[in-house]
C-alpha cells in the first residue's frame, strides 16, 4: 500500500521537545516524524500477527525458518537492504519427555499429561504444540521423594535447612516467579536434586488473578510455561565467541549448562503433586493460590521423570538474524539498531510477534519516507534476532562476531520484547536515553486518539508526573549483547497488561484478538513512539543522549552501595562514586550548554558527527575488559548487569555490589576506587564532546 502524507506541516504545533536540533531544524523534523507517525496501522499489524502466530516457531526447526523468510520478504519488498546471518548452536531438542506420579510408596505410578489441552474456540490450540520441556536442561531417568521448595530460590534453601529437610537425592518441585528459571535449576543441582518439575501457580497467572482462557486472558489449568534454563547468554559451546564455521567449540561434556532433567507443568499437574505431599507445613510466603494447604514434604510422593534431550551434533541446530538497513544520507558509518527476537515456544503472537510486527512496522514507514527521497541522517538496522528464548543466542552470537564494527559505528540499541499485550505504558534504559523516551511520548497519539500518549501515562499516575518512571535494565532480552556486554545504550518500550499464557500453546492469534490487543491499538502506537525515538536518534546532528540525567539517576543510586555497606557493619566509603558522578553531572550539563549554543549558531555536519562520535566513547568507558568477578567475564558493564542471583532483576554498579554482597570489604574499597576511575575516564569523553563542537 502506498502511503501520501504531506512532508510540511508547518502550521501545526511541534509534536515535543526535540534535543539535539538547531531551532531552525525544529519544524523539518517535526513534518518528518508527523510522516512516520502516519504509516503504521492496525490493518497491517493484524495481518502480520495473524501470519507469522499460525503454529509454533521454535528455534532450530523449519516452522523458524518460514518466520525468516517472511520478515525478510516484507523487507525487501519495501526496498531495505536485506541479509541473513546464519549459526550453529547448541538447541537441544527433546526426544522423550515423561512425568509419573507416585502417590505413596508402592502406589501404580500415575502418567501426568504434558500436553496442553485444545480450548474451545481456538483452532490453533487443537493444532501442534512444542513438548513441555527446558531447553538445555540434561537428559535423565530418575525417580525420588518429592519436596516443594517454594520458589526455588537460594534463600528458600536456607529455609529448608532451618526445617532439618534435605533436597540430595530427591526430586524439587518450584513454582515460577521471582527469579529467572535457569536459577532455579542452578539451586537445585547445587543441593543434589535429582531433577527439577516447574510449574505456574494461579497465584501468579491462573485463576486467582482473573478468568482463565478461553473465558478470560489468564492461565488455564494445563498450561504449560516453557523457556530455557540456560543461564550465560549466547551459544554455550562458543562462550565469548561467535558460533561461526569453523569457531572454536567446548566440548559438550563440558557446557556450562544444567545437569539434571528440568521439566514443567501446569497448575492441574503442580496439585495432584503437591496434594501428595506431607512434612512441615510450609511458610507463609510460600503458600500458593491453590485450595489447600501447601507441604514441604520430603514425600510420601515420589515422582518419576524421563527426559532424553539431542546429544552430541544432533543437539546442533541452525539458527537465523536478519537484518533490514537503510542507510544514512549524513553519518552512514553511525548506526542505529532495532531488533526483536523471532522465535517462540508455542505461536508467539505477544512474545514475540508483537515485537517483531513493531521492527515491520517501523522499518516499512522509513522505507516509505526513503522512497521520496526522504533518508534518515544515520543508518538504521531493523534486525530479527533468532533464539532469544534459549538464551539470547541469536543477538549474542551477532554482537560477538559484529562486535569491532559494534564498537566503532553503533550508537545505540533499541529493544522490542513481549510488548504489546494490553494497555498499561512502560518502558527501560540506559539513563541516557530516558530524557528522550518520555520527550517523545508527547509526539504520538494516546491509543483512544484522546490527547498523546505521554497523557495518557500521565492520567494513569494520576496527574502525578514523577510517577513516569523508567526501568534500568537487568536481564532477560536481546539487548544484553549491545548494553552488558559492549557498553551501547539501549532502551526499550511497550504496553502491558494482564495475562497469563506466557510461553505457552494459549499465546496466539486467538488470544491476542481476544485479551492482549483486540484492536491492535498498542501495535500501532508502538510502532509510531518506536518510529519517533528512531528518527530524533538518526536524525539529531549531535544524537540527543542526555548525560546529566544520566550522572544524576546514578548518583542518586550510590544510596543503594551505602546501604549494603551499613548492614556489613565496614567503614568502607563510597565517596569517591560520588564525587565522580557530581563531575560527570556537571560536565554533563556542559555539554549540553554547548551544544544547544553551537546548534543555535550553525553547526557544521563534520564537527556535530566528531561530537557524536565522543558521546559514543561515554557509556563504552564505563565496561572494563575483564568483565565482573562473579557474574563473568562476558557482562563488562559496570553500570547495570542482571543479577547473578537472580537473571532477571538489575543491578547496579554490579562489580561495587557484588563484592559487598559476598562480604569482601578490600575488594569492595579497590572496586570503589576502579569504578570512580572509569567515571572520570567517562567524564572526559564528554569533554571531548564539548571540545569537538568547537
Amino acid at each position: 500500500m502506498r502511503f501520501v502524507v504531506p512532508l510540511l506541516l508547518v502550521a501545526a504545533p511541534l509534536l515535543g521537545q526535540q534535543v539535539g536540533f538547531a531551532p531552525s531544524a525544529a519544524a523539518r523534523q517535526d513534518s518528518i516524524e508527523r510522516a512516520l507517525i502516519a504509516v503504521p496501522d492496525t490493518q497491517s499489524a493484524r495481518q502480520w500477527t495473524r501470519d507469522l502466530a499460525r503454529g509454533p516457531h521454535m528455534a532450530g526447526t523449519p516452522a523458524q525458518a518460514v518466520t525468516r523468510d517472511y520478515v525478510i520478504g516484507l523487507m525487501k519488498g519495501w526496498g531495505l537492504e536485506t541479509w541473513t546471518a546464519a549459526y550453529d548452536v547448541f538447541l537441544p531438542q527433546p526426544d522423550t519427555a515423561g512425568l509419573w506420579l507416585i502417590s505413596a510408596p508402592g502406589a501404580a505410578p500415575l502418567a501426568l499429561s504434558l500436553a496442553e489441552p485444545a480450548v474451545a474456540g481456538d483452532s490453533t490450540s487443537a493444532g501442534p504444540q512444542v513438548p513441555a520441556f527446558n531447553g538445555t536442561a540434561a537428559s535423565g531417568d530418575v525417580t525420588g521423594e518429592v519436596v516443594y521448595v517454594g520458589y526455588g530460590l537460594i534463600e528458600d534453601y536456607q529455609t529448608l535447612d532451618s526445617l532439618g529437610i534435605s533436597v540430595k537425592g530427591r526430586v524439587v518441585i518450584a513454582r515460577y516467579g521471582r527469579s529467572y528459571r535457569g536459577i532455579k535449576a542452578r539451586e537445585a543441582e547445587r543441593h543434589g536434586a535429582l531433577a527439577l518439575i516447574l510449574y505456574s501457580d494461579p497465584a501468579e497467572d491462573g485463576f486467582v488473578r482473573g478468568d482463565v482462557y478461553p473465558k478470560g486472558p489468564m492461565r488455564p489449568w494445563g498450561g504449560i510455561q516453557r523457556g530455557s534454563v540456560l543461564n550465560p547468554d549466547g551459544d554455550p559451546t562458543t562462550p565469548g565467541w561467535a558460533s561461526v564455521p569453523g569457531a572454536r567449540r567446548v566440548p559438550f561434556d563440558s557446557l556450562d549448562v544444567p545437569h539434571i532433567p528440568v521439566i514443567p507443568i501446569g497448575y492441574g499437574n503442580a496439585e495432584r503433586i503437591l496434594t501428595a505431599l506431607g512434612g512441615p507445613s510450609v511458610p507463609q510466603a510460600w503458600q500458593g493460590g491453590l485450595p489447600f494447604r501447601y507441604h514441604a514434604g520430603p514425600g510420601p510422593a515420589a515422582a518419576h521423570l524421563k527426559l532424553r534431550v539431542e546429544q552430541g551434533a544432533r543437539a546442533m541446530h541452525p539458527i537465523w538474524d536478519t537484518f533490514g538497513m537503510i542507510r544514512g544520507a549524513v553519518y552512514p558509518d553511525q548506526w542505529i539498531v532495532m531488533g526483536a527476537h523471532r522465535d517462540a515456544w508455542g505461536p508467539g503472537a505477544a512474545d514475540n510477534v508483537s515485537g517483531t510486527t513493531t521492527v515491520l512496522a517501523a522499518a516499512r514507514a522509513f522505507a516509505e519516507l526513503a522512497k521520496r527521497g526522504i533518508r534518515p541522517a544515520r543508518t538504521i538496522i531493523f534486525a530479527t534476532w533468532d533464539a532469544e528464548e534459549w538464551g539470547d543466542v541469536g543477538s549474542t552470537e551477532w554482537v560477538e562476531q559484529m562486535a569491532d564494527s559494534l564498537q566503532a559505528h553503533a550508537v545505540v540499541y533499541l529493544n522490542e520484547d513481549d510488548m504489546a499485550a494490553g494497555v498499561n505504558f512502560g518502558g527501560a534504559g540506559s539513563p541516557s536515553l530516558k530524557p528522550l523516551v518520555r520527550a517523545a511520548t508527547r509526539a504520538v497519539p494516546a491509543l483512544d486518539g484522546s490527547g498523546s500518549l505521554y497523557d495518557a501515562w500521565l492520567a494513569a499516575h494520576h496527574g502525578d508526573s514523577s510517577a513516569l518512571a523508567l526501568d534500568n535494565m537487568g536481564g532477560g532480552s536481546d539487548f544484553a549483547g549491545f548494553y552488558h556486554h559492549l557498553g551501547i545504550p539501549a532502551a526499550e518500550i511497550g504496553f502491558g497488561g494482564a495475562g497469563g499464557v506466557y510461553h505457552s500453546l494459549y499465546d496466539d492469534y486467538e488470544w491476542m484478538n481476544a485479551f492482549g490487543d483486540p484492536r491492535y491499538l498498542a501495535h500501532r502506537t508502538a510502532a509510531q513512539l518506536v518510529a519517533v525515538i528512531l528518527a530524533r536518534l538518526a536524525n539529531a546532528p549531535v544524537v540527543p543522549f542526555d548525560y546529566a540525567a544520566f550522572g544524576s539517576e546514578m548518583r542518586d543510586l550510590v544510596t543503594d552501595l551505602d546501604s549494603g555497606i551499613s548492614l556489613k557493619g565496614w567503614t568502607v566509603s563510597t565517596a569517591p562514586i560520588r564525587t565522580a558522578l557530581e563531575r560527570f553531572t556537571a560536565a554533563g550539563r556542559a555539554f549540553a550548554a554547548a551544544r544547544d549554543s553551537a546548534l543555535a549558531a550553525g553547526l557544521p555536519p563534520a564537527r556535530a558527527g566528531a561530537a557524536t562520535r565522543a558521546l559514543m566513547q561515554v557509556e563504552r568507558r564505563l565496561t572494563r575488559p575483564q568483565g565482573l568477578t562473579y557474574a563473568g567475564a562476558w557482562f563488562k558493564s559496570l553500570q547495570f548487569a542482571s543479577d547473578v542471583d537472580n537473571g532477571y532483576a538489575t543491578l547496579a554498579f554490579p562489580s561495587v555490589a557484588e563484592a559487598i554482597r559476598y562480604g569482601d570489604a578490600a575488594l569492595t574499597t579497590r572496586e570503589i576506587a576502579d569504578l570512580a576511575a572509569r567515571i572520570d575516564a567517562a567524564r572526559a569523553a564528554l569533554v571531548e564532546a564539548r571540545s569537538a563542537l568547537r
